[in-house]
């Protein structure tokens, strides 16, 4: 059969299938988002009535292949990824994934696996490389069975600013001031957090806590770290709901890393560790109940974290750690381009003193450091914005951890000097990360292992995407070169 027809006859899934019908009837659902995500992070797919769920559970739906790249063009008018010609993929939804939207009763939303049309000519019905929620899966899957069960579990600190609109639509600045931690600043945005967190509950986020940060708007909230690929699904779920908040609240929720000079970017540090055993458990908040399917609201907990010193040195990670540090620092340049994924997240990189990375090295609780080992058991990868596509980032930190661990590569001393201060003398040991979209795209290109976590197709249009991005830009005559060229002669 199939990787499709696998997919649709897996053991368990019929009973899923009819446990889903069960719950359009018990939530009075009448309509669901059938969805995917594009190569940067887009939430894309089709809507149907819900009297279709079993017909399309069982079939699917198509859509041109080019919806991976969010069917845009490139500066040439020519369809990233994927021309007109090309066929149509098959997105099979995932029953566990359902869940109602709390903003509107009436509707549900699942998460689906894409597949090359059952038709193509060239490996029809096998999964389609270019869908980077379903290359996490399977490159997780992977690594589990080659690490006796070593799982990666992560925690995204999404980072974001809520702007007003003036009468126009267009930003007008930061709800709030840029104060870091005044509870005063934090109140401004409680009618908006507040909402957010009512909807993050409903659909499955274990909201645990929140604070203001130091720019304008500035707004971190958490939920509990996960699974891999579940933590990925909180996140595109989170910035969902930021967006229906922001089209209650009439503010702009702004996931760009730098939409200000001499202030803080929004990052979304994330962080890691690689656990064995566990045991999966659903939780409920409250009295919201689980609106949906079992697993949106299902955390693993327990198990032997790997990370956790295995020494005299309370500092010093165990043995596996060490080798997953190396390999992270080894292929931290390469990784860039993946958690840094837009022209504006290298703003970030280039205005020092902000907290931001800027070479490929490791400290424990120094935040200068490309990773900070953060608490015993933990690593903080921190060459990430809040504008990052969470699957492709998570598949390229498994692929270097994978090659740390399989060839037992030295993490090297933890760099505990502030980088600000020492970059002269950090330069002669360590790699600087990429400080331009550009640079992060030739550090890809040039390792081997970071560019394995975009399989076939998923490298052709990631590298089309960026490539195009980069070449608008650089292209693009802006405010910034009228005033400095405009008069420059005589």
């Amino acid at each position: 059969m199939t990787d499709l027809e696998d997919f649709v006859n897996a053991p368990g899934r019929d009973d899923a299938v009819r446990e889903v019908r069960r719950k359009i009837d018990e939530l009075g659902i009448t309509y669901i988002y059938y969805q995917f995500v594009s190569v940067t992070g887009r939430i894309m797919g089709k809507g149907a009535p819900a009297d279709h769920w079993e017909r399309l559970a069982a079939g699917g739906f198509q859509l041109v292949y080019g919806s991976t790249a969010n069917l845009f063009i490139d500066r040439f008018d020519n369809y990233i990824g994927y021309g007109p010609e090309a066929w149509e993929l098959v997105g099979i939804p995932e029953p566990e994934t359902f869940v109602q939207l709390p903003w509107d009763h009436r509707v549900a939303r699942v998460f689906c696996t894409c597949f090359r049309g059952r038709e193509h000519a060239e490996d029809p019905g096998a999964y389609l490389t270019s869908d980077c929620r379903g290359n996490l899966r399977r490159i997780h899957e992977q690594f589990q069975r080659d690490h006796d069960g070593l799982h990666l579990r992560a925690g995204t600190e999404p980072e974001m600013m809520w702007l007003q609109r003036d009468s126009n639509g267009k930003p007008a600045g930061g709800v709030s001031n840029p104060y870091c931690y005044h509870i005063e600043q934090f109140e401004q945005l409680r009618p908006i957090f507040m909402r957010v967190i009512e909807y993050g509950r409903a659909m499955g986020l274990d909201m645990i806590q929140g604070d203001h940060e130091d720019a304008p708007g500035q707004l971190e909230l958490n939920f509990t770290f996960d699974d891999v690929l579940r933590n990925a699904d909180r996140l595109t779920t989170f910035r969902q709901i930021c967006a229906q908040v922001g089209r209650e609240f009439n503010a702009i929720p702004c996931f760009m890393s730098k939409p200000f000079m001499s202030v803080s970017a929004s990052a979304c540090h994330t962080n890691i560790s690689l656990w064995q055993g566990g045991e999966e458990r659903v939780r409920t908040f409250g009295d919201d109940g689980a609106q949906g399917m079992a697993q949106p609201f299902t955390y693993v907990e327990g198990g032997d974290n790997r990370f956790l010193p295995d020494g005299d040195n309370p500092r010093m990670p165990g043995k596996i750690g060490q080798q997953a540090m190396g390999g992270l620092v080894r292929h931290q340049r390469g990784l860039t381009v993946l958690g840094a994924s837009t022209v504006n997240s290298y703003r970030r990189f280039l205005e020092p003193g902000f907290w931001a990375p800027m070479y490929a090295n490791w400290g424990y609780q120094n935040r200068t450091a490309g990773i900070r080992n953060s608490a015993p058991g933990r690593f903080e990868y921190k060459a990430v914005d809040s504008m990052h596509n969470p699957y492709l980032l998570g598949a390229g930190l498994l692929r270097a951890m994978d090659d740390g661990i399989r060839n037992d590569i030295d993490s090297g001393p933890p760099e505990q000097r502030n980088i600000y201060d020492y970059m002269d003398e950090i330069a002669k040991t360590c790699e600087k990360l990429p400080m331009s979209l550009g640079e992060g795209i030739e550090a890809l290109e040039n390792d081997e292992v970071a560019r394995s976590a975009l399989p076939d197709e998923m490298y052709t249009v990631f590298m089309h995407y960026k490539k195009d991005e980069w070449e608008k830009f650089l292209a693009t005559v802006t405010e910034w070169d009228m005033e400095n060229y405009i008069d420059c002669l005589p």
